[in-house]
């Protein structure tokens, strides 16, 4: 019994291009060695001594030069190539980490972080459009989702060796070490993957008709609206959701580190198995989409029983369901909605609508709390889901209508 469910957990893994695994792989070395940015707040208030507020608009910086990175990424993958992108960035971007460390100063940290975000985030856009053109049409989505469980489990084992690495060297030596990742992993990619311009479109039956720009799609915009709300509900996990654990409930960091090892647990046991039954059986993204945007809306509304700690567990596993139903599916949406020759600019924009999410989420949601309390701002998350499902519908019957004409 366990052979066989592990047998089919591993037949999930088959079928993918050479290609495909690379990317997954260097994605994992550079998510594992991205070692600064869970230690950057930590490092600016404690090694450098700013104050909450210049740590505030240094993060900022930070967030706008990866939105602004996101749009030129994409912009220019549909000009020169993704291939040249890619290479640029992260081998800059690795050389650059080796210079910030130097910036002490507030305004040119502020500067520093915008610049060096602006071209670590023009790999994001460049890197899906690369999946567009190495993977096989009919497991694409599938291989969005390895890339993601390599960004999951990159993430994970990061913060770990952060931790060891400061022990050690000191601050210093995450931006040697993140750097060197860096340059490591582009590396790899540029002695094994040969550039393939041609994107293979394959089965588009939920594109778009051939628009002129990105701008006057109309269904992409209000899908981009229904990502940054599924993503600025999910940030609330990594921002407001450990204090009201300790505030609330009493929970210690290490209990708190359970709850969220259970949901990569879920995401790592659950996504990859789920995305291959679903591609197999040809479901519509957009469904599913809709499907896990409710049950991210849920997880928040069972928040709101905040009398017994037990609902925490409860509403994590919904949480968790929610991303591995929501994300890849978006992804997947995404790039297939873009006409030929557009890819870049569309994948821009969803990553950039993830940018804007973790800019916002944070900031709106310590806000609400501060202002009327826990429940209000998990009321306030859980009904920006059930519009944001709302929209999905909408987008769902747009498309039978598009397809009809």
């Amino acid at each position: 019994m366990l052979k066989n469910v592990f047998t089919n957990y591993i037949n999930n893994f088959r079928g993918f291009t050479r290609e495909v695994w690379i990317l997954a792989t260097i994605t994992f070395i550079n998510r594992a060695g991205t070692m600064v940015l869970p230690f950057l707040s930590k490092y600016l208030k404690e090694d450098l001594h700013f104050t909450y507020n210049q740590v505030g608009w240094i993060m900022v910086a930070f967030g706008f030069g990866s939105m602004l990175g996101s749009w030129l990424g994409g912009k220019l993958s549909d000009k020169i190539g993704f291939y040249k992108i890619m290479i640029f960035s992260l081998f800059t971007s690795g050389v650059s980490l080796f210079f910030v460390q130097y910036i002490t100063t507030f305004w040119a940290l502020c500067v520093a972080m915008f610049i060096l975000m602006t071209i670590a985030d023009m790999f994001r856009p460049a890197m899906f459009v690369s999946l567009g053109a190495y993977a096989k049409p009919e497991n694409r989505t599938r291989a969005l989702t390895l890339v993601r469980l390599a960004v999951n489990l990159g993430f994970a084992a990061g913060p770990a060796l952060g931790g060891l690495i400061i022990m050690g060297m000191g601050y210093s030596g995450l931006f040697w070490v993140d750097g060197a990742s860096c340059i490591i992993s582009i590396s790899i990619f540029a002695l094994l993957v040969k550039e393939k311009k041609k994107v293979d479109h394959g089965d588009k039956t939920e594109s778009a008709v051939e628009v002129k720009s990105v701008f006057h799609d109309k269904i992409f915009w209000v899908f981009l609206f229904v990502s940054f709300i599924t993503a600025m509900i999910f940030f609330q996990l990594f921002t407001t959701l450990p204090l009201y654990h300790n505030e609330k409930f009493g929970l210690s960091e290490f209990q708190t580190g359970l709850l969220m090892t259970l949901n990569g647990l879920l995401i790592f046991s659950l996504e990859m198995p789920t995305v291959g039954f679903l591609e197999r059986k040809a479901y519509p993204k957009i469904r599913i989409i809709i499907v896990g945007s409710f049950i991210m809306a849920l997880s928040f509304f069972l928040l709101l029983i905040n009398f017994w700690a037990g609902i925490l567990v409860v509403s994590m596993v919904c949480i968790s369901i929610g991303e591995v139903l929501t994300f890849p599916f978006s992804n997947a949406f995404a790039l297939s909605r873009a006409p030929r020759g557009q890819e870049g600019r569309y994948m821009a924009l969803y990553t950039m609508s993830f940018s804007l999410a973790h800019i916002i989420s944070s900031k709106l949601g310590f806000e609400i709390i501060t202002r009327f309390g826990y429940q209000i701002n998990w009321l306030f998350m859980a009904c920006i889901g059930v519009i944001a499902t709302g929209c999905c519908i909408w987008i769902k019957n747009t498309l039978i209508t598009e397809k009809a004409s």
